[in-house]
């Protein structure tokens, strides 16, 4: 497969953050424009969320919408609790 070269311009600190995600995910900023324009070629929109961060994975954020309804339907009640000093 021919190989073709994108250059674009991106603010200089965005680039550093990224370079820096893409090492602790195992990837260089090509791979991941490389999956990310594979991804958004075969489902035609913009395709994921890349993140470190485990609290926006998608289980985590099916289980806070179901306790947000929870709460919204009166199934759950949220309760005041007394501080611990530390």
């Amino acid at each position: 497969m021919a190989q073709a070269m994108i250059n674009f311009r991106m603010d200089e600190e965005l680039k550093k953050n990224m370079e820096e995600i893409c090492k602790d995910l195992g990837l260089s900023m090509t791979t991941a424009f490389t999956i990310f324009a594979k991804k958004m070629t075969r489902e035609k929109r913009i395709p994921f969320e890349v993140s470190l961060d485990p609290f926006y994975s998608e289980s985590n954020m099916t289980y806070l919408k179901k306790v947000i309804d929870d709460i919204e339907s009166g199934k759950s009640v949220l309760a005041e609790h007394r501080l611990i000093e530390d």
